[in-house]
């Protein structure tokens, strides 16, 4: 328990007196602040402090007994001072060099923990360390993958000092150089990398843990004995919110990107119907389903295979559980959490290769085949289609062949993939392209069709001198002070940047209205919705450089919210956010460096979705698996000091692996669902049956 303090709090363990290093806090705390990242200059002071203080106790003779405890005291602040100045070195040099992500007070057993994880070794929590069976080597003493905590606790403890994406710097065979370059550090849609850089397979740690658990007899199928002893204990002075009695919020699990293959069967039937029973059992609402047009459409125009989503969706019913599902006019294989490689149509891939204008463009050209510009839109380049026939008559033929489904209300809610991701929003930071975090990424932009609507837009205004995008915005990786356009006072906020940020916004807005009118045509009563993400680098600066390339015209002068959620409201669709706020729990500097600040978007989307009384679900944009994690997620759900009560139409959980199913992390989910019901929660401190 201990342990599992220190490593929330970031104390260290080589203090024994619990005031003493709690006095060692605070002082680093201030030093901290006062030095920001400086950790280099930080450092050297501390090294002269830390020498003169030792020669000035060499210096002084004896001492009286009762001030030995202080001077006792002052030299292990010091000595502690001087160790977490060299741990800040070697920290800085890991999160410049090697992408690791590493809290602001890792100490060097955080350290050495990344560098033994990296290197194909499990760390449980208590330190306790021992070859993967990755290596070919056998379990600890005790014939378990997990000896204190159970090798689920195990696995997601790893994930959450250290989760595999984020990792780099010490090859371990399992990672590309583009995998060890890209720093998913945001909290929405930080691509993942490309299918086009890599075949990705699942991490060691993830195969260790899943092999092991099936060993050990975690999850037996659809029954399985979990005892107090597999059950990580909770840090006794966490306080926690009671949410009993508060409004229902169903509950949606998403499921693996690859339930369906590309022959559009179903990959995995009885893996899939033993999952789908134990969440029935621990009374989630639903699953959450990609019906991916690369897989439906994927070989002829208008020639559309349901198979392996009629299958699906009859198991689902079976066993009264509801539907969530999108239509997912993207690529898969390229973003934060994809495992699967889903292209688009190759019928359309032909066409790209003609024609490269139908994908998104940037200022040097670089195409991005993740989805469709929309500049074709209403241009007939599609075998003698447009854009948004391709995409009215995909739905349509959904609404048609699975009519049964929408009809008896199985289908609660369909998504419309509105961009890269799913989300409503430009490719702007792709990482095949160079971009890493928190670079303000690019506009996407500079494809014929949309060259052409913004040169009409020009010519409307009487400056054709305009019809072109601006030239000082930088690279995917600059900084907004580094740049003439999102620098304070930059040229965003000049005539010529208003017109070209207020066009590109609009071509956005315009996109979804036009989308929706078709979707809400299609699909009449059942309920639509679109997918925001939260864009939450640079928003402490006056240009909010990220969100602007990203399509949302939203400076710290100008709300670029409201529009969005008015032309939802207009067609009656539900605002879908993805929440990034959990991630600032173990990374707060990640955030803080990049003047990031997740609560605030996502707080300015909620209010412009309120203003226009626009219906609002969230899903969260990375797999956790922790109390501490989940408490923070029901905050932003649940809005437990809101005094009207609002509540959200559903929440989407993202997503069903094989450690959501495992022992203590599957009784914490459960724990969640309930809390997100309103149900009052007892903690388990006794055996657990699954059902």
């Amino acid at each position: 328990m201990s342990t599992d303090m220190q490593k929330l709090l970031g104390t260290s363990e080589e203090d024994d007196d619990e005031e003493m290093d709690t006095d060692v806090k605070e002082e680093d705390d201030g030093r901290q602040r006062n030095r920001g990242t400086r950790a280099g200059s930080g450092s050297s002071n501390d090294d002269f402090m830390f020498q003169q203080s030792m020669q000035d106790q060499v210096g002084t003779p004896g001492g009286s007994r009762r001030s030995r405890p202080v001077e006792e005291k002052e030299r292990t602040k010091l000595r502690e001072r001087h160790r977490r100045a060299i741990t800040a070195r070697i920290l800085g040099g890991l999160r410049r060099h090697g992408n690791y992500n590493l809290r602001v007070r890792a100490d060097i057993n955080d350290v050495i923990a990344a560098l033994a994880r990296e290197a194909g070794w499990v760390v449980l929590p208590d330190g306790t360390t021992f070859p993967s069976k990755s290596q070919g080597t056998t379990k600890p003493p005790g014939g378990s993958c997990a000896v204190a905590a159970g090798s689920s606790a195990s696995h997601m403890a790893s994930q959450q000092s250290s989760p595999p994406a984020i990792r780099g710097g010490v090859s371990s065979g399992h990672r590309s150089p583009t995998e060890l370059n890209s720093c998913r550090m945001k909290g929405v849609f930080t691509p993942a990398p490309s299918p086009y850089d890599l075949h990705q397979t699942q991490s060691p740690e993830l195969l260790c843990s899943a092999t092991a658990n099936k060993a050990d007899g975690l999850v037996r199928g659809s029954v399985g004995v979990i005892n107090s002893k597999q059950i990580l204990e909770i840090p006794p002075n966490m306080t926690e919110q009671d949410f009993s009695g508060t409004p229902y919020v169903p509950v949606y699990v998403m499921l693996p990107l690859g339930v369906i293959n590309m022959k559009c069967e179903l990959a995995d039937r009885d893996g899939l119907l033993k999952h789908l029973r134990i969440l029935k059992s621990i009374h989630v609402d639903g699953v959450k389903v990609d019906c991916w047009w690369g897989i439906a459409e994927g070989h002829s125009p208008q020639e559309y295979n349901w198979n392996g989503y009629r299958q699906l969706f009859q198991i689902v019913r079976d066993l009264n559980l509801k539907l969530q599902v999108l239509m997912s006019f993207h690529e898969c294989g390229g973003n934060v959490g994809d495992d699967v490689c889903i292209p688009l149509p190759h019928w359309v891939a032909e066409i790209g290769r003609t024609n490269p204008d139908i994908y998104f463009t940037d200022r040097e050209g670089r195409r991005n085949p993740e989805c469709l510009s929309w500049g074709i839109d209403k241009e007939r380049v599609l075998r003698g289609r447009t854009a948004l026939e391709v995409y009215f008559d995909y739905m349509r033929s959904f609404r048609i062949e699975l009519a049964e489904f929408l009809e008896d209300g199985v289908i609660s809610m369909v998504e419309i993939g509105l961009g890269p991701c799913g989300e409503l929003r430009y490719p702007s930071c792709p990482i095949k392209h160079g971009w890493r975090y928190p670079g303000v990424g690019e506009f996407q932009c500079y494809d014929k069709y949309l060259s052409k609507s913004l040169r009409k837009a020009a010519e409307s205004r009487g400056h054709l001198f305009w019809a072109r995008g601006p030239d000082n915005t930088g690279s995917y990786n600059s900084q907004p002070q580094g740049t003439g356009f999102f620098c304070d006072g930059g040229d965003y906020d000049g005539l010529y940047g208003r017109f070209f940020l207020k066009w590109y916004s609009q071509v956005l807005i315009d996109h979804a209205d036009r989308i929706l009118s078709l979707a809400k045509l299609v699909f009449d009563s059942t309920c639509i919705s679109a997918k925001l993400p939260d864009v939450h680098w640079w928003y402490r600066t006056a240009s909010h450089a990220a969100e602007l390339t990203a399509g949302f015209y939203n400076p710290s002068n100008r709300d670029g919210y409201v529009a969005i959620a008015s032309t939802l409201k207009k067609h009656g669709a539900t605002l879908s956010l993805v929440s990034g706020e959990v991630q600032v729990l173990n990374r707060p500097d990640d955030f803080s460096g990049a003047l990031g600040e997740p609560e605030a978007v996502a707080w300015q989307v909620l209010n412009a979705a309120w203003d226009t009384d626009t219906p609002i679900a969230r899903e969260n944009s990375l797999p956790c698996h922790d109390r501490v994690a989940y408490n923070k997620m029901l905050e932003s759900i649940k809005f437990p000091n809101d005094p009207d009560r609002r509540r959200l139409s559903s929440f989407a959980y993202s997503r069903l692996i094989p450690a959501l199913m495992e022992g203590h992390n599957i009784l914490e989910f459960e724990r969640f669902v309930k809390k997100l019901h309103g149900e009052a929660v007892m903690d388990h401190h006794h055996h657990h049956q699954q059902v």
